[in-house]
């Protein structure tokens, strides 16, 4: 037969000893090291878009304002009479827009997306013109 194991209490009462608050501090300082990972990393993947992403983003605003360019300028012509000539012009606007959104908006993300570690950022402002 086993002999019970020897479960001796402390004699304080039950209160934590150095080894229990020692152990908790560390268990406290793990849960915050991993609560501030997880924060690092929900700001990471919110800042960096993937690639698919991006393309689906800007080819979607493009198309939208073509789209409405072009369907203002189709109720024009329905409303003045105009046939073709109205569209045709809102059209050109519309892609206009559409040029103008997606430059602001690749300016916006490449600014908000650090460069690469080591990548060569062109010549800086201690390097001499020449």
């Amino acid at each position: 037969m086993t002999e019970p194991r020897d479960t001796k209490r402390p004699k304080d009462g039950g209160k934590p000893g150095a080894l229990t608050s020692d152990l908790a501090a560390r268990i406290a300082r793990a849960r915050g090291e991993r609560a501030a990972e997880a924060s690092e990393a929900d700001v990471v993947q919110a800042r960096d878009m993937t690639g698919l992403s991006r393309g689906l983003r800007l080819g979607s605003e493009f198309v939208a304002a073509v789209l409405v360019g072009a369907g203002i300028g189709y109720l024009l012509d329905l409303w003045l009479g105009t046939s073709p000539w109205i569209l045709l012009v809102m059209l050109i606007v519309g892609f206009a827009a559409g040029v103008l959104n997606i430059t602001k908006t690749v300016a916006a993300m490449n600014q908000a997306t650090p460069p690469p570690p080591g990548s060569d950022l062109g010549p800086g402002d201690d390097d001499e013109d020449r």
